[in-house]
């Protein structure tokens, strides 16, 4: 019977415990993808005992099946397409074009909602954990990994790619974009992240603020 992680804070601690080997150093920051990462990168901030912070990135949908990722955008206009998926759903030009002006309005409403003001973290030089809930096609990880390599010299020295559940092949398809890819399941069997979660309600604005809030606060002695 395939494992089941009860919500995304469960798999956060899941996934902490593949990464126990970047604890308590000074040069490791945790980059989570929003909505759904946030969730499970706090815990593995915590865990971690590492700062925490937000990659801006966001899924370009099919536009009659939004689940349905046709790539994505992130901060600093990185664009991550897949053709493949735009041929096979038929998509045009002026459907995708839309789509992605939908999604910069979003992914910059976004930024000024989670960030309150903040500036992105000085990430040059660092180890940067990429954590999202899971991976499926791969699209916004994708978008997010390489708006990280175009940072140029405030690009970090090595990027993990961290998950919960992605599929077996998730690793190929991240290629050279990672220098090390962590994943606690990696089942064969495989139709959606959601299916490896008792909840996997949607993560709300409020809640990512609430984390990233907490995550700015000073551990308890």
């Amino acid at each position: 019977m395939q494992r089941l992680f009860p919500n995304r804070a469960d798999a956060g601690r899941s996934l902490a415990r593949h990464l126990r080997a970047y604890a308590k150093r000074n040069d490791v920051i945790v980059l989570a993808l929003p909505r759904g990462g946030v969730p499970v990168g706090f815990e593995v901030a915590a865990a971690l005992h590492a700062p925490l912070d937000v990659l801006m990135v966001r899924k370009l949908g099919v536009p009659w099946q939004e689940e349905l990722a046709m790539g994505a955008i992130a901060s600093g206009d990185a664009l991550y397409v897949d053709r493949s998926m735009l041929r096979e759903a038929a998509v045009t030009e002026p459907q995708f074009e839309a789509a992605l002006a939908a999604a910069r309005l979003e992914l910059a409403r976004r930024e000024a909602l989670y960030r309150d003001n903040r500036g992105a973290a000085n990430i040059a030089g660092w180890t940067a954990i990429v954590v999202d809930d899971g991976m499926a096609t791969g699209a916004t990880l994708k978008a997010a990994l390489r708006a990280l390599r175009g940072l140029g010299t405030r690009a970090p020295a090595k990027i993990v790619a961290a998950l919960p559940v992605a599929p077996t092949d998730a690793e190929l398809r991240l290629g050279d974009a990672v220098d090390e890819f962590v994943c606690v399941l990696t089942p064969q069997v495989f139709f959606s992240v959601g299916q490896f979660y008792d909840d996997f309600g949607e993560t709300s604005d409020d809640e990512v603020r609430t984390l990233l809030a907490a995550a700015l606060k000073p551990p308890q002695p």
